[in-house]
């Protein structure tokens, strides 16, 4: 879960921007719109969604296993250092398999 005031605030709005999408789409289908756009606004949905479910996952990962609260800059054993590069091409990996 999002737990900086900031964090919170960005979910939200991805939230709101989904919920957006998902009233157009409603809408669209309401309306027997074509295929092809109603698949193309379905495509834009799923981005969202994959977008916020990488962040969420980036933000448990690192609260959990990289010590969230270790800035970038701070002096990290060889330990800690190896396990913030293991997370950063964990949910890169993780990114690139949800676009």
């Amino acid at each position: 879960m999002p737990h900086s005031p900031e964090e919170k605030k960005r979910a939200i709005t991805r939230l709101r921007r989904i919920r957006g999408q998902a009233e157009a789409l409603e809408r669209a289908i309401a309306e027997g719109s074509e295929c092809g756009p109603v698949l193309q606004q379905l495509a834009a949905m799923r981005g969202a969604v994959n977008g916020l479910m990488a962040d969420v996952l980036e933000g448990h990962m690192r609260e959990s296993f990289g010590h969230a609260d270790c800035s970038v800059d701070s002096v990290l054993d060889a330990g800690h250092a190896r396990m913030h590069e293991a997370i950063d091409e964990t949910v890169s990996l993780v990114r690139s398999y949800l676009k």
